[in-house]
């Protein structure tokens, strides 16, 4: 996933969801608020057990494989356009001008670059434009799940989790 950038040209490596920050974070917050104990001595406006649920879906979210190994929106036009073309990504069509799909592409394109993700929209190489992308989120975010090592995470005690 984190060389995989989808037919829109959104780079999976710099999704929340696709590269896994939504889940470990939400289990690491969920251990923190737990070993404080807030839900006992919190703010009372809160309804804890709702906090924690939800910070529990977020844990158990799996890490997106990205559309181009079958994650992503089951019904995505730029996949079933792009396959059926032979092509690898939208941007390697050459009728981007009159492409029926224009509208649902530039809105997904500026929803992910709203939120941080990295889009391709031209045909520059993927793999200097994932190097140079790396480079900037190793400078934004340098403690990102994405840089994280491979053994798994511990909480403050060591164990692992």
């Amino acid at each position: 996933m984190k060389d995989q950038i989808g037919y829109c040209g959104i780079w999976c490596g710099s999704c929340a969801v696709g590269n896994g920050t939504l889940r470990v974070l939400s289990e690491e917050y969920g251990n923190i608020v737990k070993s404080y104990g807030l839900g006992e001595w919190g703010p009372a406006d809160v309804d804890w057990k709702e906090f924690f649920r939800c910070l529990g879906s977020g844990a158990a979210a799996s890490a997106c494989p990205g559309c181009q190994k079958g994650g992503g929106r089951d019904n995505c036009e730029m996949r079933t356009c792009a396959t059926g073309k032979g092509l690898e990504e939208c941007v390697a069509c050459g009728e981007q001008a009159k492409c029926k799909h224009s509208g649902i592409l530039e809105h997904m394109r500026t929803g992910a670059t709203r939120v941080g993700i990295f889009v391709k929209t031209d045909d520059t190489d993927r793999r200097s434009l994932i190097e140079e992308w790396t480079g900037k989120l190793r400078k934004q975010w340098p403690c990102s799940v994405l840089f994280a090592p491979t053994a798994p995470p511990t909480t403050p005690n060591g164990d692992q989790h």
